[in-house]
């Protein structure tokens, strides 16, 4: 049985208040990870000008611009809620060493955190084409050698128990079998190996938050790539047979994606 340990505080972010409607996009690092089959990473950057997006909101998921315009928004205007998480990501992030698995990295703000005197050999899952030369030049001026690979999270393109480490940060929001994601997050790890994950997550039921997210749930998933802002990630966690769950619950002041989860699980 998974033991689940959970603690329920406020986190103190810099005074700023909730921001305009127009900047939640900015704080939905929902990176696209999802049903698209994995490909080699050279099959995929020769389609990325024309080819078929399968992952992701469904509808857009051929149209060019819309990932396009989800790299590059995601890689530029997040700062203020990089700053927010940023304790959380450096607590959970700094001890890892050796083989890093990165699920949906988008535009790399996580690199920054791991410690190249551990011997970090990272890897990146992300579908998104746009996203891998940011990845590489982030990598590059970092001094961290990056292993962009073009899969989803349901189909992780490593040998089972090879990685000591996989890292997901509001990414299970987006996913469209998060299930089969966090199976597959306990069949690359090696045995002690770790999951660090940082989510945004469903309010608690019976809110009047809970009914928001609920309610914007269809136009959310449009504006950031899938993502679904009243998806219960932290149940999907504890139920997925990790042999331990550590989680902390926190509140961000943002609207719509304020409750988060952050912690580690172990196989």
């Amino acid at each position: 049985m998974t033991a689940v340990r959970a603690d329920t505080r406020q986190l103190s972010v810099p005074a700023g208040g909730a921001e305009s409607a127009a900047a939640l996009w900015r704080h939905a690092r929902c990176n696209a990870t999802f049903i698209m089959r994995t490909m080699t990473l050279q099959s995929i950057e020769r389609r990325a000008r024309g080819a078929e997006f399968d992952y992701g909101f469904r509808p857009m998921r051929n149209a060019r611009w819309y990932k396009r315009a989800q790299a590059w928004l995601l890689s530029r205007t997040n700062r203020r809620y990089e700053v927010m998480v940023a304790d959380e990501k450096r607590a959970l992030l700094s001890p890892l060493a050796g083989t890093v698995l990165e699920i949906g990295p988008g535009g790399g703000n996580n690199l920054a955190f791991l410690q190249r005197q551990h011997g970090i050999r990272w890897i990146g899952v992300e579908p998104n084409p746009f996203f891998h030369e940011r990845l590489r030049a982030r990598g590059g001026r970092l001094g961290i050698e990056v292993d962009v690979r073009a899969a989803t999270a349901e189909a992780l393109p490593v040998a089972d128990h090879s990685v000591d480490a996989v890292v997901s940060t509001l990414v299970l929001c987006s996913v469209h079998d998060p299930e089969a994601a966090l199976r597959e997050v306990r069949r690359v790890l090696r045995p002690g190996g770790r999951f660090v994950f940082v989510e945004h997550v469903a309010a608690p039921r019976g809110t009047g938050l809970c009914l928001a997210q609920r309610t914007l749930r269809p136009v959310w998933r449009a504006f950031s790539d899938n993502c679904h802002p009243d998806r219960d990630t932290g149940r999907l966690i504890a139920a997925a047979g990790f042999a331990d769950v550590e989680l902390r619950r926190f509140r961000l002041p943002v609207p719509i994606m304020g409750p988060h989860i952050a912690g580690v699980a172990r196989v």
